[in-house]
Formats: C-alpha cells, sequence, structure tokens
C-alpha cells in the first residue's frame, strides 16, 4: 500500500469514514442510518442494554464505565437512554478508532473513549459509577476473576453478558471444541475456581478480530461465574438472555447488585443467624480486606516516593555544598591572584618610569653628542686645523719627529 492509497477524492460523507474499516464492522447502524454499508448486529439497538437500564431504574443522570465497547453501539445507546457520563475503554486500536468514527457520525457528547487495557485502567481507578457495563469481555480475559474483583471496587452494579463453560454443550458443537486445551484449577483473592483455555486459533487472521490481546483466553463455567459474584459482595444477581445454543458457546447476561443496606439490616436482625449471613459477612469482610490492601499499597507507593524524593533532595543538597565549596576556593584563588596583579600592576608603574627617566638620559646624551659633532665639525673646518694637517704632512716628508701640537 502507497501513502496515495490512504487519500480520496469524492465530497465527504458516512459512508466514507465508514469505509476506512470496510468489511471488518460488526455492528448495523441504527435504523435512521439504514442506507449506510456497515455489519450485520444490532448492537445499536440491543435488547440488552434496554434491559439492564429498567431493571435499575433507568440510566437518567448516571455515571458509566463500559469495558469493551467494540463500536460504540452500546455507547450510543446509553447516551440516548439519558447517561449523564460515559467512560469507555478499549484495548483493540481498530476498534478504538471505530468507536472515534462512531462518535463524530452520531454527534456523541457525554462518551469519553480511552484507548487501553480495561484492567490496568481498573487497577489504577479512585472513582465509583453507578453502573459498570461489561458486554462480551468476560470470556476474552486471562484472569476473569481478577476483573470481577477489580470491577466491584469501582461500582455496586454490574451488566455483564458473556460466554460460559459447559463441557457437554461445548463438546457436542464441534465448531467450538477444538478450540478448548484443557483446564486448571487456579485461585484469585482467596477464591478457587476453574479455568478453561480457549485458543483464537485463525481468528487471529481477520482484521475485525475483536478478542483478548492474548493468543488464548480462560473461560469459567456458569456456577463459577455466579459464586465469584457473590463472593466480591454482588449479594443479588439477575440473569436474562441465557442461550445454550449460541453458536460460539454457551451464553447468558446478569445484573449484579451489592446490596450494602440490606446486608447491614440483616447483621442488625440477627448476627450469624445463618450460613447465608455467614457468608455475606464474609464477602464483606473480604471487601474491607481488599480496600485495606489497596489503599495499603498506594502509602507503600507514596512512602517509596517521598523516600526517592528526600535521596534526591539530599544528593542535590550535597551537590550544592560541593558547588559552594568549589565557588569559595575559586573566590580564594581570584583574591590571590587580584593581589599578584595588583603587584605586578605597581611594579609594571614602576618599571614605565624608570623607562621614563632612561629615555630622557638617553635624550640628554644624544643632545649633548650632537652638540660635539657640532663642534668638531666647526673645528675640523678651522684655518688653524688646514695648518695643522699640513704641518703633520711636512714632519713626515722630513722625519720630524715630536709631540704633535694641537
Amino acid at each position: 500500500m502507497q501513502i496515495l492509497d490512504s487519500y480520496i477524492t469524492s465530497a465527504p460523507s458516512i459512508q466514507n469514514a465508514i469505509d476506512i474499516f470496510k468489511g471488518e464492522w460488526a455492528s448495523s447502524f441504527p435504523g435512521f442510518l439504514n442506507f449506510v454499508d456497515a455489519g450485520k448486529s444490532n448492537l445499536f439497538e440491543d435488547c440488552r442494554v434496554s434491559w439492564a437500564a429498567e431493571k435499575i431504574g433507568g440510566l437518567q443522570g448516571k455515571t458509566i464505565l463500559e469495558l469493551g465497547p467494540l463500536e460504540a453501539g452500546h455507547t450510543y445507546m446509553m447516551e440516548q437512554l439519558g447517561a449523564a457520563s460515559i467512560i469507555a475503554v478499549e484495548a483493540n486500536q481498530r476498534a478504538y478508532l471505530k468507536c472515534l468514527i462512531v462518535k463524530e457520525i452520531l454527534g456523541l457528547k457525554r462518551a469519553h473513549f480511552l484507548f487501553g487495557d480495561c484492567v490496568e485502567y481498573l487497577r489504577n481507578c479512585q472513582e465509583k459509577f453507578d453502573l459498570c457495563f461489561a458486554s462480551g469481555v468476560l470470556y476474552h480475559m486471562i484472569n476473569p476473576v481478577e476483573l470481577l474483583a477489580l470491577i466491584s471496587k469501582v461500582s455496586d452494579r454490574v451488566f455483564i453478558w458473556t460466554h460460559y463453560y459447559d463441557a457437554e454443550v461445548i463438546n457436542s458443537n464441534p465448531n467450538i471444541a477444538h478450540k478448548f486445551s484443557g483446564s486448571e484449577t487456579s485461585e484469585w483473592d482467596g477464591f478457587r475456581h476453574t479455568l478453561y483455555r480457549y485458543e483464537y486459533k485463525d481468528a487471529l487472521d481477520s482484521t475485525g478480530f475483536c478478542g483478548g490481546s492474548k493468543p488464548y483466553s480462560h473461560w469459567m463455567n456458569r456456577e463459577d461465574i455466579l459464586s465469584c459474584l457473590k463472593y466480591f459482595g454482588f449479594t443479588d444477581i439477575e440473569i436474562e438472555f441465557e442461550n445454550k445454543e449460541h453458536q460460539n458457546g454457551p451464553s447468558f447476561g446478569l445484573l449484579a447488585f451489592r446490596n450494602i443496606l440490606q446486608q447491614s439490616e440483616e447483621r442488625s436482625l440477627s448476627k450469624f443467624a445463618s450460613l447465608e449471613d455467614l457468608d455475606k459477612l464474609r464477602y464483606q469482610f473480604q471487601l474491607f480486606k481488599m480496600e485495606i490492601l489497596h489503599w495499603k499499597t498506594k502509602f507503600n507507593e507514596t512512602k517509596t516516593e517521598l523516600e526517592q524524593t528526600q535521596f534526591k533532595l539530599n544528593a542535590n543538597l550535597a551537590e550544592l555544598e560541593e558547588t559552594q565549596a568549589l565557588l569559595q576556593a575559586n573566590k580564594a584563588e581570584l583574591e590571590k591572584k587580584q593581589t599578584l596583579l595588583q603587584a605586578n600592576q605597581a611594579e609594571l608603574e614602576r618599571l614605565i618610569k624608570e623607562l621614563k627617566n632612561s629615555e630622557n638620559e638617553v635624550a640628554n646624551i644624544q643632545k649633548q653628542l650632537l652638540i660635539l659633532k657640532q663642534t668638531i665639525a666647526a673645528m675640523q673646518s678651522s684655518k688653524f686645523w688646514k695648518l695643522r694637517g699640513q704641518w703633520i704632512k711636512l714632519k713626515k716628508i722630513f722625519g720630524w719627529g715630536g709631540e704633535e701640537i694641537l
């Protein structure tokens, strides 16, 4: 593919935006957009969203955390039903971009899409939501129990639609039976359960793949899913949309509530009145334990950050003291050099003075020399000097000796 293949020359249209991912859409758009060509699933008009909304008294004014929005079909429905805000976390890059396309096409105003792993988001989430909506997510997890535990920390209500493992049903379906490669007993935060490994296989070759981030995931059986929700404090569970004949494996939808008020009333009426009450208390204790561990972890992280900051401050202080000592040494050296410079300056001024005196003396000598030269020249030009010269010649001729008289 060349870069120019990414350009389009026709006028802007909804279909142009959808065709960026042509052939990859799972969802068909709402009825008023039935002229666009996308997918086939009615995720923009999904009765599961309507059912969940009705069960919690509507979505008007509620805050929602949506895990795995896929193509924003459910997100659109929840905003239409009056949700105050929707945080939707999507880990699949192509699905995330499709969500942004939908947001633009349908003008979503109260939905905010985040690109990242929902488990990592939940591990660090400090917010509380009126509802967590997780449709088609649980069976794509490597550790589905951790996901349920994390959800229990951010909301007292959760809607889940998921596939689950049923050996009899799955073994009778050759289209999916070969994708299961074994099982293992596992434990997370005290909850023991069985995980069934599901291999994506050829589905990984599709650009429309919408599974998990690994080549495999772990399914849970129906009983473990319900027990896990109760273990982490969701005491009231309503089940709907169960379909053991689903082409991709048995599935069901559920809405789970944490009824804190009811738990409090029951403990007041009869403390440890039954094993059921004891189980509820154990679940609540587990929640408190998780909360304590959470804040303990935060405290340790903060403590570590403070220690690191203190170490950096001490290192900076030592460096500052070293710099100050160096500055003081440099100052002393500078003062020493300034003193030496002043001494040199005084010596230079003395030498300049002596030089000027010497120059004056030389000038006087030159002046006197000039006078002597002039005197000699005057003498040499006189008649006496000429007669003297002739006298010396005569003496040489006649061989006369004696001292010469000037």
